[in-house]
Parts: C-alpha cells; sequence; structure tokens
C-alpha cells in the first residue's frame, strides 16, 4: 500500500512523494497489541455474500487480545443486530483501530469469527474476560488470518473525552426482562430480513 505526503500546500501544481508505508502480517507482534490496548474505539465490518455491508463503532472495554493470532470482543445489546446476522451465514469479519493522536496509524485486522452465545457451551469461559452484563448478548471469536497497516496521514486530530453511560443506565432500567424484550422487538430480524434467532440461542425456556 502507498500513502501521499503532500510536500507544497498546493497539491495541483506541485510534486508529491510517495512513501511506502503499509505492512502485512500474518500475526499482530507486541507493538500493534499495545497500540489496540491504548485505542478508546474500534469498528467492526461484516457482510453476507450479496445483502449490506455493516459497519459498527464499538468501545474498547468490549475488546479482549488473548494472543497475537485471537481477539474476543463482546456485543451488547443495541438498536441492530447486524455483525450476529451477518456472521451465522458469512464467519468473515474485519476489525479496524485508529489512532487519533500525533503518531498516525490505521490497523484493520481480518479473520473468520466463532459467534458464542448466552446458552452456547462456552459462554462461562469467555464471557469472564469481560464486566459482566444482563445487556450482553453474544461473544465473538476472531481467529486472525491477516494484519495490515497504513499510514493514516488523513485521519484528524480528535481528543478523548470519556465514556458515554447512556447505554449503561438504558440497560439498568430496562433491567434483564426488559432486554429480553427489546431483542424481540428490535434483534430478531437484520436490516436484510436474516432471523438472527437471538431469543433462541440466548433465553432459556421455562
Amino acid at each position: 500500500m502507498r500513502c501521499l505526503l503532500v510536500t507544497k500546500e498546493n497539491t495541483f501544481t506541485h510534486s508529491l512523494k510517495r512513501i511506502k508505508m503499509g505492512k502485512r502480517l500474518k500475526q499482530l507482534n507486541p507493538a500493534l497489541q499495545n497500540f489496540i490496548e491504548e485505542q478508546k474505539i474500534f469498528f467492526v465490518g461484516t457482510a453476507t455474500s450479496d445483502g449490506l455491508i455493516n459497519i459498527s463503532p464499538k468501545g474498547l472495554e468490549s475488546l479482549k487480545v488473548i494472543d497475537k493470532n485471537r481477539i474476543l470482543w463482546m456485543n451488547l445489546t443495541g438498536s441492530g443486530n447486524e455483525s450476529a446476522a451477518h456472521t451465522q451465514e458469512n464467519p468473515r469479519m474485519t476489525l479496524m483501530f485508529t489512532s487519533f493522536d500525533k503518531k498516525p496509524l490505521i490497523l484493520r485486522v481480518y479473520g473468520e469469527v466463532k459467534t458464542i452465545h448466552r446458552l452456547d457451551k462456552d459462554w462461562d469461559i469467555l464471557s469472564s474476560y469481560f464486566p459482566p452484563s444482563d445487556a450482553s448478548r453474544q461473544i465473538f471469536d476472531l481467529s486472525i488470518s491477516l494484519v495490515q497497516t497504513s499510514c493514516g496521514y488523513a485521519v484528524p486530530f480528535y481528543d478523548f473525552k470519556g465514556e458515554r453511560d447512556i447505554l449503561k443506565k438504558f440497560n439498568e432500567k430496562a433491567g434483564k426482562k426488559g432486554i429480553q424484550k427489546y431483542w424481540k422487538e428490535n434483534n430478531a430480524k437484520s436490516l436484510d430480513g436474516i432471523i438472527t434467532n437471538i431469543e433462541k440461542k440466548n433465553i432459556e425456556s421455562s
């Protein structure tokens, strides 16, 4: 991959200097693992073979690097359920991290996921990596196949002000039953109409 570094103010009349910045790796190295841990936000990309492509921003407290080949992230209740719907049909997933401070970098992690729901046998073990929450609905276990870095020169500076507490307050107010009702009303289908089976996979039958 090549990134362009503008050496003069007028990009149309002055020459551009090309600099090779991209690297491709088969796994995360220690420096990239540290970079992930420093970020406050990450982005998730999923798609089926012929449907809509979904990109979701997530808070980093829901992500855990297990080792150089594996990342876990917990999906909390939200207005959509696209990632879980897509990975039922296509397990491919991309995670993207980007620096907003003085050292620019974009990191993309590609791989395939195993999706774990509350009633799956691995839930108790994997959920122990995260703070307990009635709002948790899936854990995505990503096996890394490719890691790519790029320059991030066009990404603007942003300052982190703090975590939002709106989702936490909403879930605390709704309670377990309210969250399950929300799943039924809002998370049962994707935008493409894919059935997510969220109730079947997360709620024990009475």
